[in-house]
């Protein structure tokens, strides 16, 4: 299995509270909702195809507990709720003690370790919605093989950020790129090793 990425960030790269002020307010954060008022159908449309690609969702715990609660109360119909409820879902976690959102599978100990084991079995991506502190952990460990980006044309100005990982060297190639007509900015890229350098050569003489 292959593991994508799917993260909402504003230009400055806050991934922290994108549906609403009270969503996640860690660290006194009350700058959320920023990613709602550019959710068009266009967007709806590109996050159904991706999830069509989904084999499980691979979920931090806070983001775990939050659809958990969230996704089996939803009974008006949209593309995702069917999905979302019946998809294998993991959970890396050493503090839950069992998941109800089921199918549920916690994964405990070393969550690079029980990550690298899943992606050997067979199937369809795992797809990491949220999570971004998982996502920031497996990026910079060169687990995940895509990244998908939805970026809200906002700079909120304080808040988590999904790349601050600075030890972290990371590689990346831009294989889709699109705008819906909200505004939201739409790059897909792939891992591609390390991160390349290169020194210039300064600007070649005028003939």
């Amino acid at each position: 299995m292959k593991i994508a990425v799917t993260q909402f960030v504003t230009l400055d790269g806050v991934s922290q509270g994108p549906g609403s002020v009270d969503e996640d307010t860690t660290g006194d954060f009350d700058r959320g909702g920023w990613f709602v008022p550019y959710l068009d159908e266009e967007f709806v449309q590109q996050a159904s195809q991706w999830l069509d690609l989904a084999g499980g969702l691979l979920l931090g715990r806070r983001t775990y507990a939050a659809f958990a609660r969230d996704w089996p109360q939803i009974s008006e119909p949209d593309p995702f709720t069917v999905r979302m409820n019946t998809l294998p879902k993991y959970v890396v976690s050493n503090t839950l003690p069992e998941g109800h959102w089921n199918p549920t599978t916690v994964l405990r100990g070393d969550p690079l370790v029980s990550v690298r084991a899943l992606k050997q079995q067979p199937g369809g991506e795992l797809q990491i919605h949220g999570s971004s502190r998982l996502a920031s952990a497996l990026l910079a460990a060169g687990l995940v093989d895509t990244l998908r980006l939805a970026v809200a044309p906002a700079v909120v100005g304080r808040g988590r950020r999904l790349l601050a990982h600075p030890d972290a060297d990371i590689g990346l190639r831009l294989i889709e790129h699109g705008a819906t007509s909200s505004g939201l900015v739409i790059l897909v890229y792939e891992a591609a090793g390390p991160a390349q350098r290169s020194e210039y050569a300064g600007a070649p003489p005028i003939n």
